[in-house]
């Protein structure tokens, strides 16, 4: 387990191929996918599916048991799997990658997960003598952006406010595109160009929270004085 990286950067959470076939799980198990990885020098690597395993972290009884998604990729590197974002927010950790360490909330206690400085300078030492040591840092997971397949043509809604307006495609004949311009004009009411166009959403549609816990009472800070230059400066930019 100390053949692992714990990886801020990362946006995914990897499992390597090798190690996938060393624990002996059926590949069927892999849940297929097309998205990406895309390393620092810019290369993509399409895994070969996704899997979730019950990974457990720290020693009893402050420990934590969580279900992770790996994304698992055919590639040799000097390490077995990537934790990345996904698991360490699941976590709630904290990470100090000068310690090796990793401190997470448990039930009984703030839990550890110490790591080896030897086995830290093996795995390095291994990926600079690989040929493509740019595969171990897969960082970011790209997803596919869907683009049109034919060219918009901009209409107008409003002829009192002339930045308002949408686009329509261009393969519809004209008294199709005529129509829909008809229709979007007499319906303009539908459209939002800013919030004081959208009054009275409701919470289960769109809401704004702080993730903050309710177990940390709030704090009022102190009141901040300033000169009475930058007070009057502070309320002409309020």
């Amino acid at each position: 387990m100390h053949w692992v990286i714990v990886d801020n950067g990362s946006s995914a959470d990897i499992l390597y191929y090798p190690t996938f076939q060393q624990m002996r799980i059926d590949r069927e198990r892999l849940t297929p996918t097309n998205a990406p990885l895309v390393g620092f020098g810019g290369t993509k690597v399409f895994p070969l599916g996704v899997i979730t395993l019950s990974v457990t972290a720290g020693d009893y009884p402050r420990h934590i048991t969580k279900e992770v998604m790996f994304l698992v990729v055919d590639y040799s590197s000097a390490y077995n799997a990537i934790l990345g974002r996904p698991t360490l927010n699941s976590w709630k950790a904290a990470t100090s990658t000068y310690h090796l360490m990793i401190k997470f909330p448990t039930k009984y206690g703030v839990g550890e997960l110490r790591g080896n400085q030897i086995a830290a300078q093996e795995c390095y030492i291994a990926m600079l003598e690989m040929e493509d040591q740019q595969q171990t840092m897969c960082i970011e997971e790209q997803r596919a952006l869907a683009e049109p397949i034919e060219e918009l043509e901009e209409v107008s809604l409003d002829d009192s406010r002339l930045e308002r307006t949408t686009r329509i495609g261009t393969l519809a004949s004209w008294p199709v595109r005529q129509m829909l311009t008809t229709f979007f004009r007499d319906n303009k009411g539908v459209f939002a160009w800013s919030h004081e166009d959208m009054p009275g959403i409701n919470p289960t549609v769109m809401v704004h929270k702080l993730n903050v816990s309710s177990s940390f009472p709030p704090i009022r800070q102190k009141k901040r004085v300033f000169a009475q230059e930058r007070d009057k400066a502070i309320a002409e930019e309020v």
